[in-house]
């Protein structure tokens, strides 16, 4: 009987810590064997990054992500506290979709506006809660594990990649330096298919 018990709880041990060392997914859309890796480093309240996600991501959804040309990842460059917290809002799954990042982006200038952080955080929650992501809120900005993912993917990209600014791309590891618009990316895609 001893030996049971001491069985269980070892079991429940291990699965219990290896939840609390649950590594944080990464967003991402597209085949993951693509031949093309694409990554976007963008910030939540940048309005060219917005802009990204209205007039060039339809187009490079459909022609390369969607016919598994492209894998792309959208990483984290919080350029102020609001979009901080609203990548916390992103991640909060840990399920690796797209939806709530890109949902934020559509309604980015429902939520961006206040002269505080806690008047964004509220806006942000407001529009959070219009629909039905199943997320805590509170619960989301608190989780130390996710603020630290975001800011570990702001640091790699300064380290690795000398960012600075938002939206970057980067297309298999070399930074994309021509103006970010789907013409420019469309041409660059077909030479490495």
């Amino acid at each position: 009987m001893k030996k049971t018990i001491l069985g269980i709880f070892y079991i429940l041990f291990f699965i219990t810590s290896a939840f609390s060392d649950e590594k944080i997914n990464p967003i991402y859309e597209g085949n993951p064997n693509a031949k093309i890796k694409l990554i976007i480093y963008e910030s939540l309240t940048c309005s060219h990054c917005a802009d990204f996600h209205e007039n060039v991501y339809p187009d490079l959804k459909k022609e390369f992500i969607d016919t598994d040309l492209v894998k792309i990842e959208f990483r984290n460059f919080p350029l102020d506290m609001a979009a901080l917290n609203a990548s916390k809002i992103a991640h909060c799954k840990n399920d690796g979709k797209s939806n709530i990042l890109h949902f934020l982006f559509n309604n980015q200038a429902m939520w961006i506006k206040g002269e505080t952080i806690e008047q964004i955080n509220l806006n942000l929650k407001a529009v959070i809660n219009r629909e039905d992501f199943g997320i805590d809120f509170k619960k989301c900005l608190n989780n130390k594990k996710i603020e630290d993912h975001i800011l570990e993917d702001r640091i790699e990209a300064v380290k690795k990649f000398k960012l600075n600014a938002t939206p970057t791309l980067i297309i298999n590891n070399k930074k994309f330096d021509k103006p970010l618009n789907y013409k420019n990316l469309k041409k660059m895609l077909e030479k490495l298919i």
